[in-house]
């Protein structure tokens, strides 16, 4: 089962994972990181001396208030440098695996409404607007015609690839052909597809519709290949980009906020019950496209904005903290996986989070596992700290942004990756994500525990591995309860002498046990699909 929850983001499997990354991809050239590296020159390089900005932000072994706001006043003299342009870049949508290529799909980043449809004609993904300019009615309700053309549900206009009118029913055919005019254009975002995900940038102008050609999403070349599993996930959850990106960038909750559902290394004396421990963080170089971050013998890479990626040492991480023969040292480190995170803001107070886990070994578990059973251990994961985050977003957003250091006392190094992930966005974009004037500070109301923890909206109906499983067994959840009906029913009509008491025995404690098994299912489908309590202080 180690193997099948996958999910950790700890201490667990090690790759020195080649990422590349296209330097146009920025909104300025970088200066200090460079995407295209060996895994040698990446993981020495973390042994040279940390920038100035983190030998400032990496406290010492004693608290110090004065050491605490060192970073803020040199992020003060530095506030005249570039600043991060969020709507000149690439952003993912969803997984290609989980968008179904009969309908059109409504999806929202950057507080921006879009459909997702697929275009037989030209064999691609395309992403409009979600407004037809007719009279603004969602595209992404109507369907794909029987010439492969997005038809609006509202008047029946219909649009091509690349967002031109093909049809308005209503123009008489002898008439002016209005339906050529600019304004009965649909508006179209470039999109791509790198890695299995739909990627979209977030701009319609006409200088941006051959974006792809100098500006490309990030390459992630372990999802392309074949000798490494590929299992996508993706699910929106109730809190924003910020908070969920610094979640993931915490190594030190992982023992307490997700207590006994993955593997961690254990400290050699075990002060508490979960074996929490120093964790050592250090920054080898930091500038507007991201950061590059050492955790013990791990790495971690953060390419702004979207994608997160962690370098597990499966050596570092054996119950002995070494392999048990030279064989055994040399075959794991051979192993190699990774832990990619690729997050989106959808809106304030909401993100969504795509999730892949590549390796090169036991690659046959996941051909031989439906996807949805991975999910379960990984949606759970995500559900043990959602109200958590949830809350801490509004305190966040109490004290301002702007204040997090101030508010929040962080004096041990194992909370330097949040630190720096915070300080690079005060750094480069006054402390939060800029919406572009969209929205104000103002986040949702917070809903009931059962809708904020939901996971049939957030995550089921978007996969279609989950949404088919829960289909399926909720089918099976039915035919169980007719089968007892009909099994008690028969035993009721049947003459008392026309069938023997060994007979009305059995069909009786079958028809039970489909009864109960129908409960136990309805029980397991509401637990996997749609909502899982968690409670911190029963684990």
């Amino acid at each position: 089962m180690e193997s099948l929850l996958l999910s950790s983001v700890s201490p667990f499997y090690n790759t020195p994972l080649k990422l590349k990354y296209n330097r146009t991809h920025f909104t300025a050239k970088p200066k200090l990181l460079s995407f295209h590296f060996s895994p040698l020159s990446t993981l020495s390089s973390f042994s040279s001396k940390p920038s100035k900005l983190f030998t400032t932000l990496s406290p010492s072994s004693q608290v110090s208030t004065e050491a605490t706001d060192l970073p803020e006043r040199e992020l003060e003299t530095n506030s005249q440098q570039e600043k991060f342009d969020w709507f000149s870049q690439w952003y993912p949508l969803m997984p290609v695996c989980d968008l179904d290529k009969r309908v059109p799909h409504a999806k929202k980043v950057l507080g921006l409404d879009v459909v997702v449809w697929w275009d037989r004609n030209e064999n691609e993904w395309r992403v409009f607007a979600d407004a037809c300019p007719h009279r603004l009615a969602p595209l992404s309700e109507g369907r794909i015609d029987q010439w492969g053309r997005l038809q609006c549900p509202y008047h029946g206009w219909c649009f091509g690839g690349s967002g031109d009118c093909k049809f308005i029913p209503q123009a008489p055919p002898d008439g002016p052909p209005v339906h050529t005019s600019k304004k009965a254009c649909a508006a179209v975002y470039p999109s791509a597809v790198q890695n299995g995900i739909l990627w979209f940038w977030p701009d319609v102008a006409p200088q941006c519709k051959d974006i792809i050609k100098t500006k490309k999403p990030p390459h992630i070349p372990e999802l392309d290949d074949p000798s490494f599993t590929k299992l996508l996930g993706c699910r929106d959850v109730p809190y924003g980009y910020e908070v969920l990106m610094e979640n993931l960038m915490d190594p030190a909750h992982l023992t307490y906020a997700h207590y006994g559902m993955m593997r961690t290394r254990k400290p050699k004396v075990m002060r508490d019950r979960e074996g929490g421990r120093p964790i050592k963080i250090s920054f080898e170089k930091i500038d507007i496209n991201g950061f590059i971050a050492k955790q013990d013998s791990e790495s971690a890479k953060f390419l702004a904005p979207c994608v997160f990626v962690v370098y597990p040492d499966l050596l570092e991480n054996q119950e002995n903290g070494s392999a048990s023969s030279g064989g055994a040292e040399e075959k794991l480190k051979q192993r190699r996986v990774a832990l990619i995170f690729i997050c989106a803001p959808v809106s304030p107070g909401n993100s969504r989070v795509i999730w892949a886990f590549p390796r090169n070994f036991q690659i046959w578990i996941d051909k031989v596992v439906p996807r949805w059973i991975f999910h379960i251990g990984q949606n759970l994961i995500l559900d043990s700290d959602l109200c958590l985050l949830h809350v801490e977003e509004r305190k966040i957003m109490a004290v301002g942004p702007a204040n997090w250091q101030k508010a929040c006392f962080v004096p041990t190094k194992s909370d330097n990756l949040v630190i720096g992930f915070r300080m690079w966005l005060k750094k480069y974009s006054g402390g939060q994500f800029n919406w572009g004037g969209k929205f104000d500070a103002t986040l949702p109301p917070t809903l009931p525990r059962e809708q904020l923890m939901d996971r049939y909206w957030s995550h089921v109906v978007n996969c279609k591995s989950c949404n088919a499983a829960h289909e399926s067994l909720s089918a099976l959840e039915v035919i169980l309860q007719v089968v007892s009906v009909v099994s008690v029913g028969i035993v009721a009509a049947t003459k008392h002498n026309a069938m023997s008491m060994a007979t009305r025995a059995t069909i009786v404690s079958f028809a039970v046990i489909c009864f109960a098994a129908s409960k136990w299912l309805s029980h397991f489908v509401y637990k996997t699909f749609h909502y899982h309590d968690y409670n911190h202080a029963l684990r």
